[in-house]
C-alpha cells in the first residue's frame, strides 16, 4: 500500500474523537467529528442497525470503536458493548442479577444512567441497584451498592474525576453525593445533603485554576470540591425538585434549571449569585447548550429558546414538532435536537431560527447522541443507529 495512503489513514483513525460519558468529551454536548450527516431516515445514511435487548435509555458511550450502553433484562442487568463499525455485538455481560427493581417513572428505566469509558475501563451505574468497573474486555473488576430510595428509578450518570468515580443519591429517605475510587470501588468520600429526589449528572467546572464539582439537587445546587467533598457554595430555588437536566458552564455562568413545579432556568456566578433567570418554557428533562455566544434550551413540550447567554436576552423561540428527553447536540457546525419520536430536528446557530433538516426513524427515542469516527449513534427503544454521511 502506498505510504501516504497508510498514513492517511492512520492519521484519520488517530483524529476520530471518542465519546467517552454521557453528553461527549466535556459533557456538554459538543463533538469535533466532521463529515457528518445533514439528513437521514430508515433508507437514507444509515450505516448499520442493531437490536438492543431489554429496556435502557443510557446513552452510547465510545472508545476505541467500542461502544458501551447498558441494558435492562429479564436475565439481570447488563452491559452490552457493541463494534461501532460493524454494529455487531462483542460482549453481554450480566453486572447484576435479577432482582426486585422497584418502581420507576413511565418514561425511565433502571438502565438510564450512560456509562463512562476511560483507558479500558468502563464504570456502569445502575443507581441504588449498584455500580461496578469492567474492562473493555468484559472483566468485572468489582462492584458496589449505595443504600437509598429512589422514586422513579434512577437517571443521573457517574463523572471521573482523577481517580475518583463520582455521583449523586437523591432518594426519597437520604441524600448525599459520593465518590468511589476508581480502582477498587471503596467508598473516598461521601457528603450528605438534606434536599430530595433528583437526577442529574454532576459536572466539573475549573474556576481560577480551581476544580468544582456542580450537582444539581432539589431546592438547591451545591458546588463541591472533587477531591474532598467539601461544600463550597450552593444556590437556593425553593420548591424545584426532581431536576434531571445536567448543568452547562460558559462565559463565567453555569446554567442549569430548578426542576419540577414551576422551572426556572438560572444563570449563577461560581459562589451562587444568580445573574439572571428566565420562567417560560424552561426544560425539565433535556440539558441546555452553549454554542458561542448563545444558549439554546428546547423544553419537555418543544419549545426551543436562543438567549444571549450573558444578559438572557431571547433571540428567538420556535415550537418544534414533538415532545423532547434528549439533550441537543452541537457538531459539523449545527445543533441536533432529538424528539422523543424519533424526529431530529436541525438548525444553524445563530440569533435567527433556522432550520436545515428534519429527520425521522422508527423508535421512541429518549437517549442523548454519542457522536464518534464520523458517525451518529442513535439509540432507540429497540436498536442502536450508527448514521453516517454516504460516500459520494
Amino acid at each position: 500500500m502506498n505510504y501516504f495512503i497508510v498514513f492517511a489513514l492512520a492519521t484519520a483513525t488517530a483524529l476520530a474523537e471518542d465519546w467517552p460519558q454521557f453528553r461527549g468529551p466535556g459533557g456538554e454536548g459538543h463533538s469535533t467529528e466532521t463529515h457528518l450527516p445533514l439528513e437521514w431516515s430508515e433508507t437514507k445514511n444509515i450505516a448499520w442497525k442493531t437490536g438492543i435487548p431489554g429496556r435502557g435509555w443510557s446513552s452510547p458511550s465510545v472508545e476505541k470503536s467500542k461502544i458501551w450502553l447498558t441494558s435492562e433484562i429479564d436475565s439481570g442487568l447488563h452491559a452490552i458493548s457493541i463494534d461501532a463499525k460493524t454494529g455487531a455485538v462483542i460482549k453481554d455481560v450480566t453486572v447484576f442479577p435479577p432482582t426486585e427493581l422497584g418502581k420507576q417513572h413511565a418514561k425511565n428505566t433502571h438502565a438510564s444512567p450512560t456509562p463512562v469509558i476511560e483507558n479500558g475501563r468502563v464504570y456502569v451505574h445502575f443507581g441504588s441497584h449498584g455500580t461496578a468497573a469492567l474492562t473493555t474486555d468484559g472483566e468485572i473488576l468489582w462492584k458496589a451498592k449505595m443504600n437509598y430510595a429512589p422514586v422513579h428509578g434512577t437517571g443521573g450518570s457517574p463523572v471521573l474525576y482523577k481517580d475518583l468515580l463520582i455521583f449523586s443519591c437523591d432518594g426519597s429517605d437520604v441524600q448525599f453525593v459520593v465518590a468511589l475510587d476508581k480502582n477498587t470501588g471503596k467508598v473516598k468520600w461521601k457528603t450528605p445533603r438534606q434536599t430530595y429526589m433528583a437526577f442529574a449528572t454532576p459536572l466539573i467546572i475549573s474556576v481560577k485554576g480551581k476544580d468544582q464539582l456542580i450537582s444539581p439537587g432539589a431546592h438547591r445546587t451545591v458546588a463541591y470540591d472533587p477531591s474532598n467533598g467539601k461544600e463550597l457554595w450552593f444556590v437556593e430555588y425553593g420548591d424545584g425538585f426532581s431536576n434531571v437536566p445536567r448543568p452547562v458552564y460558559g462565559h463565567g455562568l453555569i446554567f442549569l434549571s430548578t426542576g419540577f413545579n414551576r422551572a426556572d432556568l438560572l444563570a449563577v456566578k461560581p459562589g451562587g449569585e444568580v445573574a439572571w433567570k428566565y420562567g417560560r418554557s424552561v426544560s425539565l428533562t433535556p440539558s441546555f447548550l452553549i454554542v458561542g455566544e448563545e444558549l439554546y434550551m428546547v423544553s419537555d413540550n418543544g419549545i426551543a429558546t436562543c438567549f444571549e447567554a450573558t444578559t438572557g436576552k431571547v433571540h428567538w423561540q420556535q415550537r418544534l414538532s414533538g415532545t423532547f428527553s434528549a439533550s441537543p447536540t452541537f457538531a459539523e457546525g449545527r445543533i441536533y435536537f432529538q424528539s422523543e419520536d424519533g424526529d431530529t430536528i436541525v438548525i444553524a446557530p445563530g440569533q435567527v431560527f433556522k432550520k436545515l433538516a428534519e429527520n425521522r426513524i422508527d423508535g421512541q427515542t429518549l437517549a442523548s447522541f454519542a457522536i464518534s469516527d464520523g458517525q451518529i449513534l442513535l439509540r432507540t427503544g429497540t436498536h442502536l443507529y450508527a448514521i453516517r454521511a454516504s460516500t459520494p
